[in-house]
């Protein structure tokens, strides 16, 4: 099986179990050079927040979009924009993505913004 393979086998199962729960969905994706978040509805067909290191203002507090600082001002602003939604807790669907680095960056800004997962 390839890397990537076992990534989205990974996801999958993930999904599937926070599926069981019940609960608004935090997800994100990294490539090398950006870092992407969104908060998903419970059924998943809407999307209540989102945010990017591909966006201006976050562009604009960082020096380089790929590395920690990033995703860490990309998980304070998806918090933010989440409470504005209504949304206080979450389950985090790191996508496969190993709880290491920037997602851990991510994740941790998020909570000390104010989710809880």
């Amino acid at each position: 099986m390839s890397k990537k393979s076992t990534r989205l086998k990974r996801a999958l199962r993930q999904r599937c179990k926070i599926k069981q729960l019940g609960v608004h969905r935090l997800t994100i994706h990294k490539t090398s050079q950006h870092i992407y978040a969104q908060v998903m509805s419970v059924d998943g067909t809407k999307t209540l927040a989102s945010a990017a290191s591909t966006q201006l203002d976050v562009k604009g507090s960082v020096n380089y979009t790929g590395n920690i600082s990033a995703a860490s001002e990309v998980g304070k602003k998806i918090a933010k924009q989440a409470m504005d939604a209504g949304v206080t807790e979450v389950a985090f669907d790191r996508s496969g993505f190993k709880y290491h680095g920037r997602v851990k960056a991510l994740a941790d800004a998020a909570r000390e913004a104010g989710l809880k997962f």
